[in-house]
């Protein structure tokens, strides 16, 4: 897999991807090893240079810093939990399928979930600035993402597939809250 190339298509013409998505290998050792295993990398590795490199301004306080073996265990631990969270948040969205009048199938569900995820990861750069950590706001570009695929990859009617967006942004959201508490917790 030429992973600029696919980045480049799942970000500028969706549908077109989606398409070509749909013709590969939904496998969980296909996916990680070519695709989030790179892309998770992103926002694990900018955030800790963020937090214990460069620093966060805080106000009447300065610039503090996560101390480099925290954050480099908060890195680590946040990267595996992306893996567990990608998993988790496809096998939700298998599990809902019959709900909304969608096929059941968890390797569309898993490459629904990874190249969904792309915007999130992609925008996982800004958390290297302080000032523009808002920035990764733009990986909510990944509900649109999302929104598309259902309808291609798990057969999802039109009429339906916004309430199954909603569904599962939720579950995701609650996933990646319930994984960010251990990370948290180290720094």
């Amino acid at each position: 897999m030429d992973i600029v190339k696919r980045v480049k298509g799942i970000l500028l013409i969706p549908d077109t991807e989606w398409s070509t998505i749909e013709q590969e290998p939904g496998t969980p050792s296909y996916l990680f090893a070519e695709y989030v295993a790179y892309l998770a990398a992103i926002p694990a590795l900018a955030g800790f240079i963020g937090r214990s490199v460069i620093g966060v301004s805080v106000p009447a306080l300065g610039t503090v810093r996560v101390p480099l073996f925290a954050g480099l265990l908060g890195a680590v631990i946040e990267y595996v939990l992306t893996f567990v969270v990608v998993y988790v948040v496809a096998i939700i969205i298998d599990l809902l399928a019959p709900k909304f009048g969608a096929q059941k199938n968890f390797p569309n569900a898993l490459k629904l979930t990874v190249y969904s995820c792309t915007p999130a990861w992609l925008a996982g750069i800004f958390l290297l600035i302080p000032g523009l950590r808002f920035m990764t706001v733009l990986g909510l570009y990944g509900i649109y993402l999302l929104w598309l695929g259902l309808q291609r990859l798990m057969k999802a009617p039109s009429e339906t597939a916004l309430g199954y967006v909603a569904a599962v942004a939720v579950c995701a959201f609650v996933a990646f809250l319930a994984a960010m508490i251990p990370q948290a917790l180290v720094g």
